[in-house]
Formats: C-alpha cells, structure tokens, sequence
C-alpha cells in the first residue's frame, strides 16, 4: 500500500489500509509540510504554547513514521530528516523526481506559445511556472521585476495558480513587465516551458531542504537557463549549480534582479546553461535512470 504525502494526513488510514490487508505499508514523502508549516509561521509564532503545541505534534509524527515498513523521499538531505525523526536507516529509501525526456524538450523552434501570446521575439521572458504558495518566495520576482522596470526588453510571466496569487497580482498592478497566466492543461507543458529564455525558481530560506521542487526536473528538461534562490549546500543550490544554473541568496532582490539582467544580455551565457542543463536531465533524471537505481536500492 503507497501514500503519498503530503498531505500526511492520509498517511494513518493508509497505513491502516495496508494491515488490514496484509500488505507493506510505504510512505513516499514529496515535502515535509508540518515542518515546513512551523519553520514559516503559518501555525503562530514560537511562544511557550505553540512550542507545546509543535511538541506534541511532532512526536504523533515521529511515532507514525516509524509505523511504516518503507518510507521513501526525494532526496538525500530529505533522508537526513527523516533519521532525525527516528527512522530506521534499512527502512528508508532515495526515490528522486524523474521526468520524462521525451514529453519535455526543448524545442528547436520558437514556442507557439509567444505567438499565441503576442510576445515579440526580441522581448527575454522571465518565467515562474508553478504553485503560487508561501513555499515559493515569489514576492522576490515582484521586487525584481519593479528593480528592472525601465528594462522594457524584460517580461516576466508568472504561470499557476496558488493560496498568494491575488496578492501577487496586487502587487504587481502597473508594472507592465509583469504577466499572469492561468494553470496551463499538462498537453502544452513543454510549449509554456519553452516559451522562456530564463526560468526563475524562487524558494524561500526557511524551507530549505524540507521540499525539492519538483518544477526543477522540467526545467532541466526542457533546457531551461535558471536562476534559483537558495543557500549555498542545499540541496536545491547543489542541482541547480550541477546543472549549469546560477544562484543567490533567498533574500536578496537587488542581487536576484542584477544575475536576471546580466543574463538577459548575455545570449550566449545561456545558449551553455541550456546546453548543461538538458545534459544534465539526461544524466541524472531520465525515467529509466531513477528506475533502474531504485530497483537496485531494492535488490529487484
């Protein structure tokens, strides 16, 4: 029996599930919520009480974990975690993110997607695609693109939906540099993605390592130049860095402006990241790979 979390919630009746069936209970776990909940304020602010209260919440899960036969996650320091919370190493097991090479690629023509949207050819789109959370720090590509206002060569496009858009778009009324696209159906994926000269990944410092953006295996893919926003020796600064990509800190927009104007001039800076960047899919997360070395966890 797999869950899939989060949301975590549905871990205990699946495990349940599993026992009553006679089957292996496996949790696979994509991001650490409760953690991540507490880390950014969204359950109050650390008094006595709402220590208490993380306390107690915190041991319930520790507790649940250690009910699973399995538990696999996403990447390594993701798996550090789960040993902090009293997981048995020989239970635990590394199953990244793959992506399928075939259905996200670049393209060797102009995504029909500029067409449609009437952007012109020598305009850089700058572009967020995802979830619109608290997770993201997308607040940083607003700031940015307010930094960059007089750069009418810069549009950023911010595709998805999520709990902060509408405040986003607030945000963002008057800048003209700046565009919100609904959710994309998943059959234009590579279209939207391709439709980017540079992807921007924002996260936030207090998530760090307690989620790995799942977006990130798509822009690889389809040989996308990123920026990111993380912390040196994190996970996401180590894969974006391997993969030819640029960071800088979570906190910073001046600094996060300044790399997406100095990539915006410099075309041949990102004809090599987008070189690295699908080299990079190919070697680390073609489906087959991420397989064929989780069978070989299992002894399969």
């Amino acid at each position: 029996m797999l869950i899939v979390a989060p949301a975590i919630s549905s871990a205990p009746g699946g495990w349940l599930a599993a026992r009553l069936a006679g089957a292996e209970a496996w949790l696979h776990i994509q991001d650490f919520e409760i953690d991540a909940a507490f880390e950014m304020g969204m359950l109050g602010s650390d008094t006595q009480q709402k220590l208490s209260v993380r306390n107690s919440i915190e041991i319930l899960e520790r507790w649940l974990l250690r009910r699973f036969d399995r538990i696999s996650t996403i990447a390594m320091p993701m798996l550090k975690r789960l040993e902090a919370k009293g997981v048995k190493p020989n239970r635990l097991v590394l199953f990244p993110n793959w992506v399928d090479l075939e259905v996200i690629y670049p393209l060797t023509e102009t995504s029909p997607m500029r067409v449609e949207l009437e952007i012109p050819i020598d305009r850089i789109v700058v572009l967020y695609a995802g979830n619109m959370g608290k997770k993201q720090g997308l607040e940083i590509a607003i700031e940015a693109a307010k930094i960059l206002i007089d750069r009418a060569e810069i549009l950023f496009v911010l595709c998805g939906d999520g709990a902060i858009r509408s405040e986003l778009e607030q945000s963002a009324q008057g800048l003209e540099s700046v565009r919100f696209l609904p959710l994309q159906p998943v059959e234009r994926l590579n279209d939207l993605l391709n439709l980017a000269d540079i992807h921007i990944l924002p996260q936030r410092a207090d998530v760090a390592d307690l989620v790995m953006p799942s977006k990130l295996g798509g822009i690889l893919a389809c040989g996308g130049a990123s920026i990111a926003t993380a912390y040196p020796n994190t996970e996401v600064a180590n894969v974006v860095q391997a993969a030819g990509g640029i960071v800088c800190p979570p906190d910073d927009p001046k600094q996060f402006a300044a790399q997406i104007l100095a990539l915006a001039q410099d075309p041949s800076k990102r004809l090599v990241m987008q070189q690295s960047a699908r080299n990079y899919s190919i070697e680390h997360l073609a489906k087959e790979k991420i397989l064929h070395a989780f069978q070989i966890q299992l002894g399969l």
